[in-house]
């Protein structure tokens, strides 16, 4: 994200199918950054019903929607200039 914004490194965007799974998926990313004394500028709200959760660790922005709510806003589209990063699955 760095050669298209000022503002930070990476953005990581994941979705739910339900908006429980949505938090679920906030919830447990903060546990376990938690675990490492990493903390996020911005806290989710234990039952949030925006379908797009927020989480911002400075130079890492994580955007977790519910998925209807990922294909409206198509982050990956308005950040099309951006170099995209997978990260592979742990087996």
């Amino acid at each position: 994200m760095r050669e298209v914004c000022a503002f930070c490194d990476y953005f990581v965007i994941a979705s739910g199918n339900s908006l429980r799974q949505t938090n679920s998926i906030a919830e447990a990313i903060e546990l376990d950054l938690d675990k490492d004394r990493i903390k996020s500028l911005s806290k989710a709200s234990p039952n949030d019903e925006s379908g797009w959760i927020v989480l911002d660790y400075s130079s890492v922005i994580v955007h977790i929607f519910y998925k209807p709510m990922r294909e409206f806003y198509s982050l990956e589209r308005l950040w099309s200039d951006a170099k995209k990063v997978r990260i592979p699955l742990e087996s």
